[in-house]
């Protein structure tokens, strides 16, 4: 069975649909400070400003552990989300988008690798297998270096 190559890239209005989602109507995002960089049929970035409202070692300045896990947790979702929406391309982007209602997540494993130490952050994300049921994926937090600070495994429900 040949199987179509996921899109290079998403309609404009499949795009920005996803980020106004993301952005705004998941709404502890915006407590994160969330905020989309790339959404493509095969990953998905997002950087997060660090803020006094996230630090989680007074001493230190370091972001939270709960902010990375949460950071990485959404993005693994957009990556589903994003993998779902290449995989219906024959649809309207309005459809697509509709297709997210029932996404949740089921298990994620964060490993901190490093401490989360700078004035921003970028979270990368792909789905390593979507089924019918179940999606799994694999997530990155990163230092405004580039340096890897976390990784992410997780697994949603997509039905």
């Amino acid at each position: 069975m040949n199987k179509t190559p996921p899109p290079a890239e998403f309609e404009p209005e499949f795009v920005q649909g996803l980020t106004t989602i993301f952005e705004e109507k998941v709404v502890f995002n915006q407590v994160l400070g969330l905020k989309i960089l790339k959404i493509l049929p095969d990953r998905v970035e997002a950087r997060i400003d660090m803020k006094p409202q996230l630090v989680g070692h007074f001493a230190h300045n370091r972001i939270h552990g709960g902010v990375i896990s949460a950071g990485l947790d959404a993005m693994g979702g957009l990556a589903v989300m994003a993998a779902i929406g290449a995989r219906h391309m024959d649809e309207p982007p309005e459809q697509r988008l509709m297709r997210f209602t029932k996404l949740g997540t089921i298990d994620l494993r964060i490993d901190y690798l490093r401490p989360g130490i700078g004035e921003h952050f970028t979270i990368h994300a792909e789905v390593m297998r979507l089924g019918s049921r179940v999606a799994s994926t694999r997530m990155e937090f990163r230092g405004a270096d580039g340096k890897l600070l976390s990784t992410g495994a997780g697994a949603y429900i997509v039905s």
